[in-house]
């Protein structure tokens, strides 16, 4: 039987972007299937210990920018240190994942997230934008004002993901969830991949 990976993340982290490629690399490799989840940091944040990049201490804030250059660099992955449109007001293009899910499946939903990731952090697209998030859903195959149709719906489910996402003390973004152990961050694959592995 196909193991099943939890998928927590934000359409908006580069650490998400960083790894989601290789996360969808590594199910394939695996014969793993995923429920894709993105949630609200927002609400995470202040029951986690969490705090927004713009409000951390300035010498995290210069560490955190080093790290993203280490990594981009390590993984030859175009990647805008401190891109234009960032941060973004996250909801929308959450909600279109989740609605892309919902009509059209795992896979779908990962296409979709990596094309709003990469418009976020290598093209400079502002991903709170109806317009250009459109455009990022027909660049996947679908249909953006139809997935915005499930607005409702989708709405549902985040807030749904984030009280799960909560309760299992996800706290960070990517955050992997196999059999209830957590992996958080994309610098964990290699631990998950020993995990789907075992």
């Amino acid at each position: 039987m196909a193991k099943t990976v939890d998928y927590y993340f934000s359409p908006m982290s580069p650490w998400t972007y960083l790894g989601h490629q290789r996360f969808a690399d590594l199910l394939a490799r695996a014969g793993a299937q995923v429920r894709v989840k993105p949630v609200d940091y927002g609400r995470i944040f202040p029951v986690s210990g969490g705090v927004p990049v713009k409000q951390r201490a300035p010498q995290r804030q210069a560490y955190r920018l080093v790290e993203l250059r280490r990594w981009r660099d390590f993984l030859g992955i175009a990647l805008n240190l401190e891109p234009k449109h960032f941060p973004y007001a996250v909801d929308s293009a959450a909600l279109l994942i989740v609605a892309a899910d919902r009509q059209h499946g795992a896979q779908a939903a990962m296409k979709l997230a990596h094309g709003i990731l990469k418009a976020c952090w290598a093209e400079e697209r502002n991903c709170a934008d109806a317009a250009t998030l459109d455009q990022i859903a027909a660049a996947a195959g679908m249909d953006g004002y139809a997935l915005r149709s499930r607005e409702s719906e989708a709405k549902a489910a985040y807030d749904a993901y984030t009280q799960e996402a909560i309760e299992r003390q996800v706290f960070g973004a990517p955050s992997y969830v196999l059999e209830g152990e957590i992996f958080w961050g994309q610098d964990r694959l290699d631990h998950l991949q020993r995990a789907l592995a075992a």
